[in-house]
Order: C-alpha cells, then structure tokens, then sequence
C-alpha cells in the first residue's frame, strides 16, 4: 500500500483493531495517535503500547487524515514483516554462543533500496545484527525486503531510539567501533579489524554524524584510486564488511 510517508506498509487503523494486533504479536514500523485524544479506549490502548515498548508518535488529527479516508478514532500504525529485537538482548547471546560480535549500525539510511542492500551484504558476510534508529531510517516495507533478497527477514534488526547509548553498550562490551567516512584518518586495509566489531555507515546526505565519529575508536576511509569522490553507502558497506571477514 503506498501512502503519502512513502512507506508502502500494511496500514492499519482504529483502536479496537490495534490493540487486537498488539495482542496477536503483530510487529510495527510506526504508530501514529491523535495528539490531546483522552477516552478511556484511547488510554488504554496507550498503556498496551507502553507495556509492549512499542515506538509511537503524536501528531495533529490532519496527518491521520492524510494517510487515510476511514474513520481512524485518532489512530493508524504500519505493520511490517521485520522482528525488531534490541541491542542488550541480541549482544549477550552471540557471545553465549562463542562468537565475535560483528554489528552494523546505519546512522539515518533513508532509501528502502541502500537498506536492503546493506542488510543483503551484512547477512552474507555473517554479521549477527543491524542497528537502526527509530526516527529518520528508511522503513523496513516490501520494496527494502526485497533489495535485501529476504535477509532483513533473516537477520536481526535492533531498533533503538538512542544510538549514542547503543554506542556506548557496545563499548562497553567489548565491541571496536568502527566509523565509515571518507574524512578519516585510518585507512581501511591498514586497520586491525579483527575481534568484536561494530562498523558505523552513514546517511547518504552527510556521511555518519559527527556525535557518532567522536565516540569511533577507528574513522576509517576506502583508499581509491578513481577520480570518482565517492561510493554508494551500500557499496561501501560491502567492503567494509569483506575486509572485516578478511581480517577475521
């Protein structure tokens, strides 16, 4: 279903038939609720979805009306395919499990064909997770499923509404954090990557942000020999992720 968020997610709307969703399990990209909304429906389904942990955003009855014609009662969310997972859970079993944590973190992926392309390469190379923030990240709809030939479906997605904690958990276990950018000072075939990794790949706009580069214990750039300046994210990501593997 397309709409005017460019998600093209399943759309669902009112409040009996949201609470029904959380409590059959279903799994959500957004929910939208009617800001100043105060029946007792409404709040009850408020507490549903502070009790599942579920992202939500309050917004002026005039977007709800946007993404649809129904009668909506202050309510549309857009379910999707993906699992998110978090962080904290995901970290403690790979290393349960004997292995090297490799996770990569996508600062503000905007476009469903790049995500799904890093979640392509990120599942063949073996990472064990993706980190993406719950606001400005391209939406795990059909399209990204897609481009990621079903690996978003495979691989875990750990949304986290604090990326600079998430960051510093990482750390704090043990993780090197490593940061794409072409102003680095580290080349990437001269750095150790070896042991736990988290590699950092930016928005197609600016690159990674520069609170996540001060908290990077490597700024790594590609060495090129072209005259292009640039890759695509999703490119860069792939060797990245192969030199990693190669380090490992």
């Amino acid at each position: 279903m397309h709409n005017s968020e460019g998600n093209e997610l399943p759309l669902l709307f009112g409040i009996r038939p949201l609470m029904e969703a959380i409590e059959a399990g279903k799994n959500f990209d957004k929910i939208f609720l009617k800001k100043g909304e105060r029946s007792d429906s409404f709040r009850e389904l408020m507490q549903m979805i502070k009790e599942h942990d579920l992202f939500f955003q309050t917004v002026p009855e005039e977007k709800l009306n946007r993404l649809t014609r129904k009668n909506h009662q202050g309510v549309v969310a857009f379910l999707t395919h993906v699992e998110y997972q978090r962080i904290e859970q995901v970290l403690p079993a790979i290393y349960e499990s004997g292995e090297e944590p490799l996770i990569v973190l996508l600062d503000r992926i905007t476009d469903v064909r790049n995500f799904g392309a890093i979640a392509r390469s990120a599942e063949c190379m073996g990472a064990h997770a993706l980190v993406v923030p719950m606001r400005g990240m391209a939406p795990a709809s059909g399209d990204a499923i897609k481009a990621s030939a079903g690996a978003l479906m495979r691989i875990p997605v750990c949304r986290e509404s604090h990326l600079k904690e998430s960051i510093q958990l990482m750390k704090d276990s043990g993780l090197k954090i490593v940061s794409c950018t072409e102003k680095g000072e580290d080349s990437l075939f001269e750095t150790d990557l070896s042991g736990p990794v988290c590699l950092i790949m930016g928005s197609e706009e600016d690159g990674v942000s520069g609170e996540y580069l001060k908290r990077s214990d490597h700024r790594c750039f590609i060495p090129m020999a072209g005259h292009t300046s640039s890759l695509n994210v999703s490119v860069a990501s792939g060797i990245f992720l192969a030199e990693v593997c190669r380090n490992r």
